[in-house]
């Protein structure tokens, strides 16, 4: 998937946070309705501009952020 296609990030915009294909809808609102236990129909019956793709690529997206090497100091 090409995250750049989904995921949009624009300083004017939410205050630079990544939204969804630049409408005013972010990553983090995704993630939050998800986590609350919506499913993606819930999600997509409440905001039918959203796609799918959508959803999994706000998943992957922070997916992709939370992967970074951990450095321990000895």
């Amino acid at each position: 998937m090409n995250l750049s296609e989904r995921i949009t990030v624009d300083p004017e915009q939410c205050g630079g946070k990544p939204c969804i294909r630049g409408m005013r809808i972010r990553v983090k609102d995704i993630l939050e309705m998800l986590g609350s236990g919506m499913t993606d129909a819930d999600i997509l019956a409440e905001f039918p501009y959203l796609e799918a793709a959508d959803l999994r690529a706000s998943q992957l997206y922070a997916a992709r952020l939370t992967d970074h090497t951990v450095l321990r100091s000895a």
